[in-house]
């Protein structure tokens, strides 16, 4: 039922926000709608149902997230909780949970606490209001089928389901809603009602921005479903929450989320329950909390369901992104003001082997309606050069956007970050290792970025430009470092067209991201002009055998030119993303592929205690790889340079301490190679440093 359920919502939400959808309001729209009222006013009066309990199972989770935009990295798990509970329900509208079980694990330091009412479910599909965390974060607002609902809310009917159970069918109307003014606090959705006897059995439903009094909330969706128990009675079957918070770290919109998931079973009927069962708060625990983790088997995160790591399933994830959508465009029109806007840590400093220690900043600021400008600059004390880069752009709620952009500033010759900025400024700094490879580029252009359906984002740039040779200005504290690349001085045009997968893709189990780019280039050098047409295509792939995960890591590129040759254009693979076991862009080739197949799974570690912040667990994750790296002939770099292909493999290991915030590395080029070992923070947070 779930799955037709949820397929029949997915296809009926093209409607929010669409002022010339048919059927608003129309004499069986509001037929229905009062229909439905009015059952939810007497049901508890005259069908028959006086009380009943039930067990409920359920998984609370706190997941953590660094969006860029829209379509970005999913989620990681912070924080678990496993819960049992009895629940008990009474006429006219008494309510209490008994949480008989509980227990939690951390993957990250945190130190959240939950709002009582999430440890609970759902009862009788909310009262005449709506209320969430505690009234803190939606409070009063009007259930779409009371009194004042009926009045504040536009309906309409669309498709009918047929659900069938033995010996009965029945007719379910789909009955779609929309506040008349979307500027106050109401509920945006649909409610599946019953069309004999006018009984809701389905719910899913976001809210309007002003209905949150959290002002960090970003959007909260909520999915309740019944079944039908003793042929006559619709009570509680399943239900979904998920509450987003948006704040910021430094530039970037940092996500906390929360999501519910229940399984309700196990009703029985007019037991006939003593009031006194619903004396004192509604949801409490039984016993303490060292009790309560008793009776459960396994490790939680073996036990949790499989969309709680996804944004949400696919028919789900509709619904959502239309109110969403709703929400963002009223988030853009309010934003006004400026902030500071830099993009990670080493916007502030950094050291490389150009610069010597470069200081710097940003300002960002939002005028409403989706206007964007940006500014920012650095300083490099060696190399004496300021740096500097400015936009403004017009954005979209679904993220597509238009830019205008000036830039004098370095551009890395690498398609793949190596290491994270902070731990090469340190490398960079105190022993002459610096995984960059830049070069100067002045150049002022636009850029068009459009969200198409299915998270594919598009990229378009067109630029004007110039490009040079930078030299070494610094000295590390100890060591030496390695020469630039010797970019060829030019100026013209340059372009790009990229398409990449923003969320994940699940196929078959296995999720699935990647992304193509194609890049022109056509600028006079010296006294000819230089051509190049470069590609580069990427793709990451996930899947979970039992407790342990398959990773590959697939990257191509290549560059076909004419006239002057660049250094620039080349394609630089070696370090310890793309050629571990290598020194850094040990290759560089007109054409070049590599391949890292690595496979994660648990390993014992000591128990750490972190005090209100949680406990380290007591395991860590090994992650033993093979990588191979190919490159066409004429490899300027490469340890065996010639005009042959050639393949250069190597084999290592990694390891992530509970919390999977570091990443320690040991490999070994099985070609000419060497033993390499680094320590980094693990690229989920490379963004921010």
């Amino acid at each position: 039922m779930r799955r037709v359920v949820l397929a029949a919502i997915a296809a009926l939400m093209g409607w929010v926000g669409s002022a010339s959808a048919q059927g608003w309001n129309d004499d069986r729209s509001l037929a229905r709608a009062r229909a439905a009222t009015e059952r939810r006013a007497r049901e508890l009066a005259d069908s028959g149902l006086v009380d009943y309990k039930a067990r409920a199972h359920g998984f609370l989770t706190f997941l953590g997230q660094i969006v860029e935009e829209p379509q970005s990295e999913p989620p990681k798990i912070v924080k678990a909780d496993e819960l049992m509970l009895q629940v008990y329900w009474k006429s006219p509208n008494l309510s209490k949970q008994l949480i008989s079980g509980r227990r939690d694990t951390t993957l990250l330091p945190t130190d959240i606490s939950y709002h009582r009412d999430h440890l609970g479910i759902v009862q009788n599909n909310f009262p005449g209001i709506i209320r969430l965390g505690d009234g803190d974060e939606v409070l009063d607002v009007p259930h779409p089928l009371s009194p004042t609902g009926l009045s504040e809310y536009d309906f309409a009917v669309g498709d009918s389901l047929k659900i069938v159970i033995p010996g009965r069918e029945i007719t379910v109307d789909i009955l779609r809603v929309r506040p008349k003014d979307d500027r106050q606090p109401r509920v945006v959705g649909a409610v599946f009602v019953e069309r004999e006897t006018g009984q809701v059995v389905q719910m899913a439903f976001s809210f309007t921005r002003s209905a949150f009094r959290d002002k960090a909330l970003e959007d909260i969706s909520v999915i309740l479903e019944s079944s039908l128990v003793e042929g006559r009675y619709w009570l509680p079957s399943r239900q979904e929450i998920e509450i987003r918070r948006t704040g910021t770290w430094l530039e970037y919109p940092v996500r906390g989320i929360i999501r519910g998931r229940w399984e309700i079973c196990c009703h029985e009927v007019n037991t006939g329950i003593p009031a006194s069962m619903f004396a004192g708060p509604e949801i409490v625990a039984t016993a303490p909390p060292q009790q309560l983790r008793r009776g459960f088997q396994g490790r939680i995160l073996d036990s949790l369901p499989p969309d709680v790591r996804a944004v949400t399933d696919e028919d789900v994830r509709q619904i959502q992104e239309e109110a969403r959508r709703l929400v963002r465009h009223q988030a853009l029109e309010r934003r006004r003001g400026a902030a500071l806007g830099v993009r990670g840590i080493s916007d502030f400093v950094r050291v490389n082997r150009v610069e010597g220690l470069a200081l710097g900043g940003a300002l960002a600021g939002r005028w409403g309606g989706g206007m964007v400008t940006s500014a920012a600059a650095r300083y490099g004390f060696d190399d004496h050069f300021l740096k500097a880069r400015a936009s403004i752009a017009a954005r979209r709620a679904s993220g597509s956007a238009v830019e205008l952009f000036a830039m004098n500033d370095f551009r890395d010759v690498g398609d793949v970050q190596e290491v994270s900025l902070a731990r090469n400024s340190i490398a960079a700094q105190e022993f002459g290792s610096d995984y960059t490879d830049p070069y100067r580029a002045m150049s002022v252009g636009a850029r068009l970025r459009w969200v198409a359906p299915l998270g594919m984002v598009w990229r378009l740039e067109g630029a004007a430009e110039s490009q040079h040779a930078v030299a070494i200005h610094a000295q590390p504290a100890s060591g030496r470092y390695e020469p630039t690349i010797p970019a060829l001085t030019r100026r013209g045009f340059r372009g790009e067209l990229s398409l990449e997968r923003g969320p994940p893709l699940t196929v078959g189990g296995m999720s699935v991201r990647g992304g193509a780019s194609l890049t022109w280039v056509e600028m006079k050098a010296i006294d000819s002009t230089s051509r190049a047409i470069r590609w580069v295509a990427n793709a990451e792939t996930e899947r979970a055998f039992g407790k342990a995960r398959l990773l590959t890591h697939t990257l191509g590129a290549g560059v076909a030119r004419t006239g002057v040759h660049a250094a620039q254009d080349l394609v630089y693979l070696g370090g310890p993303v793309t050629g571990p076991g290598y020194e850094f862009h040990a290759f560089a080739a007109r054409a070049a592929a590599m391949e890292h197949v690595e496979l994660q799974f648990s390993v014992p570690f000591v128990p750490v205690p972190l005090g209100r912040f949680g406990r380290a667990g007591g395991e860590g994750t090994l992650a033993p790889y093979l990588h191979v790296v190919y490159v066409s002939g004429n490899a300027a770099r490469s340890p065996d340079p010639s005009d042959r292909a050639a393949f250069f493999p190597s084999a290592g290991v990694g390891f992530y301490p509970p919390f999977e915030i570091l990443r320690i590395d040991v490999a070994r080029g099985l070609r000419d190679g060497r033993w390499t070992f680094g320590i980094d923070l693990t690229r989920d947070f490379w963004r921010v440093l």
